[in-house]
């Protein structure tokens, strides 16, 4: 059941944070980059860092613990989120750079919308039908 529900957390995270961000409009762009992503690295990087790597670590004891069919996926997945972590940590200024681009483009704010609405329902339907 461990693989389901990461799936549906994972999902129901990216779908309830779409929807925020369509309420708050400008004011989340502005809530990003002035206070979530500010000028000095905030701690809460280093929190979110530790969290992160520790579940990933758990996933893979648990795709080698049990004998769960394709539990392989998820856990690729989840350690593909190191990719931003480590950016997170070691190359803040550029993240930053790359986030207010993101934020500041309406095609590309919009793309990565879509995709990450589009990654949760994927993940609905692998906690539906794999695990």
């Amino acid at each position: 059941m461990y693989f389901e529900y990461l799936c549906y957390f994972w999902a129901a995270v990216g779908i309830i944070s779409r929807i925020i961000i369509g309420v708050l409009g400008e004011k989340w762009n502005k809530w990003e980059i002035d206070s979530a992503y500010s000028e000095k690295k905030p701690k809460w990087i280093y929190l979110m860092a530790l969290a992160d790597i520790l579940l990933i670590l758990f996933t893979w004891y648990m795709v080698v613990k049990t004998d769960i069919r394709h539990s392989w996926i998820i856990a690729i997945l989840m350690s593909l989120t190191s990719v931003k972590i480590f950016t997170l940590l070691f190359n803040y200024k550029k993240f930053r750079s790359f986030a207010s681009a993101m934020l500041n483009s309406k095609k590309k704010f919009f793309q990565l919308n879509l995709s990450v609405v589009l990654f949760s329902m994927t993940l609905i339907l692998m906690g539906i039908y794999i695990y």
